[in-house]
């Protein structure tokens, strides 16, 4: 059995490292503007309409033009994933796993190149793309290790004369609708648990970063993935998405974005519609709005450094990112201070460049929601830094953070999903730490303290899903901090935990009289 634990990070102090991922820059740059088909029943279906992929950093630069997949074609991807999954149910877990494993090795073996092309197409710098990659591994090899626990069931009780057992079975066919700003592991990741739990799966990328699903599902093919088990089918929301979701025979939903998208699709889930022999199951993991809470007996300088990378790696692009700082006023001016010294040194620019700890955001639309948010903290709070942004080239915004904040201020309340974080006062900790409460989102939290006592304290009232005491609020590893969120950060699907597969199965319990 594979035994890698959390694939390495990779050190990019080193020479070597650097023109290793130098070199994978080049492969990309050799397929940008490719053209990718559809893949239905592992035939490859080119169409006319595409979704063309552009660079945030560079607007002229096109990172490759993909089939655009439509009604028609969305139905018979159903009918392939049905006609696989008859037979894909019946293949052992074992060898489902050993396909993730061969999958993950793949990877691991392009790792610079994947990463590289994160760079081109979801803007990310070489960490945030090296970091997207690593988790990526980490999901194939970690639910590939799960399966094999589960394969067996769990142990029930017997009695004299019977024999019980309960033991688990795939769902069906699932339809996965994955994010831009986790392009590849959260598109992989979910993808890979429905997979070696047995379903057969419709994958519908974002549409600004299909292109590296596509190589995904080239990989996939590359392990020995049978035809019509993974069926990729980009396409918009409105014309395909809405469809796959009431289709009858759709069996769940695996989603990863908006909060008003995630709501959507709940709601539409719960729908029986004509046909319909089940109720779908939905995994949905919908954002957050997450707070960093700095105590007066605090490391200051920890604080300071953990809510500037917490709130700018990938230009606050992560449904984890800080965008809230609540410090208690005793050091209030002091962490806020600290923050915005941090804040003016960081790079902005294009991320091929190394040095550049941020890069664009992630589209026009992304651009012109952030900047409109920007207008409405200058009504609310103190502009401290930041504020400016640029589309003439990339997508770019500058690393804003606004002071003074309102617990019940706009920019303290929605999400903006940018390089924006807001901070507010609280008169002590048990203030600070309702103020953190004070959203309808409860995905990750930190809190920077010293006095353990108000840590154990925030450990039972500070209600979010992940929680982290003495550091930033982003970098989950799969297997050591499973992920998801409370209230309207989603389903609390814990992705990268030991129940994740579970919500890809159902429980059949067996009892034989002897």
């Amino acid at each position: 059995m594979i035994t890698y634990k959390h694939e390495p990070f990779t050190d990019f102090s080193k020479e070597e490292n650097k023109q290793a991922f130098q070199a994978g820059l080049k492969v990309v740059e050799q397929y940008l503007g490719k053209e990718y088909p559809l893949v239905i029943g592992g035939e490859k279906v080119t169409t006319t309409e595409k979704i063309v992929s552009i660079n945030p950093a560079n607007k002229k630069e096109v990172v490759g033009r993909v089939s655009k997949a439509n009604q028609e074609l969305a139905e018979r991807a159903m009918d392939s994933a049905l006609q696989a999954f008859e037979s894909w149910k019946r293949v052992k877990p074992e060898v489902r796993a050993d396909v993730l494993f061969k999958a993950a090795a793949i990877i691991r073996r392009r790792k610079h190149e994947f990463s590289a092309l994160l760079v081109k197409e979801a803007g990310k710098p070489w960490n945030e793309a090296d970091a997207d990659t690593v988790e990526g591994i980490d999901f194939m090899e970690y639910y590939g290790r799960q399966m094999l626990e589960h394969k067996n069931g769990k142990k029930v009780e017997s009695r004299p004369g019977e024999y019980n057992r309960y033991t688990y079975i795939p769902l069906g066919v699932g339809i996965v609708i994955s994010p831009w700003n986790f392009a590849f592991a959260i598109m992989a990741g979910t993808t890979v648990a429905a997979l070696v739990s047995g379903n057969t799966v419709l994958l519908k990328p974002a549409s600004t970063t299909p292109v590296v699903a596509a190589k995904f599902v080239e990989v996939m093919e590359e392990a020995g993935l049978p035809k019509g088990v993974l069926n990729y089918i980009p396409g918009s929301g409105a014309e395909i998405g809405d469809i796959l979701v009431d289709h009858p025979k759709t069996r769940f939903i695996s989603f990863t974005g908006s909060r008003e998208v995630g709501t959507r699709i709940y709601e539409r889930a719960a729908i029986v519609n004509k046909g319909q022999i089940w109720l779908k199951r939905v995994i949905a993991e919908m954002g957050g709005k997450d707070t960093i809470v700095v105590d007066k007996e605090a490391d200051l300088e920890l604080a300071a450094q953990s809510i500037v990378r917490s709130a700018f790696g990938f230009s606050g692009q992560k449904c984890s990112a800080c965008s809230r700082a609540i410090v208690v006023e005793d050091v209030y001016d002091q962490v806020l201070n600290r923050a915005v010294e941090l804040t003016k040194k960081l790079t902005i620019g294009d991320p091929v460049e190394p040095n550049n700890f941020m890069g664009p955001v992630n589209d026009q639309q992304a651009y012109d929601k952030i900047m409109a948010y920007i207008e409405i903290g200058k009504t609310e709070g103190q502009l401290m830094v930041g504020g400016e942004g640029d589309d003439t080239e990339g997508f770019f915004i500058q690393p804003t953070i606004f002071a003074g904040l309102d617990p019940n201020a706009r920019i303290m309340q929605e999400e903006i999903f940018g390089p924006v974080v807001a901070f507010a006062k609280a008169k002590d900790f048990q203030t600070a730490l309702e103020i953190a409460n004070n959203t309808e989102y409860g995905l990750t939290g930190s809190v920077i303290t010293n006095n353990r006592m108000h840590l154990e304290q925030a450990r039972e009232d500070f209600h979010v899903g992940n929680l982290y005491f003495n550091r930033g609020c982003t970098g989950a590893i799969v297997g050591y901090q499973p992920f998801g969120g409370f209230n309207m950060s989603g389903t609390d699907s814990k992705a990268g935990g030991p129940d994740y597969l579970l919500l890809h199965m159902q429980a059949k319990t067996t009892s034989e009289m002897l």
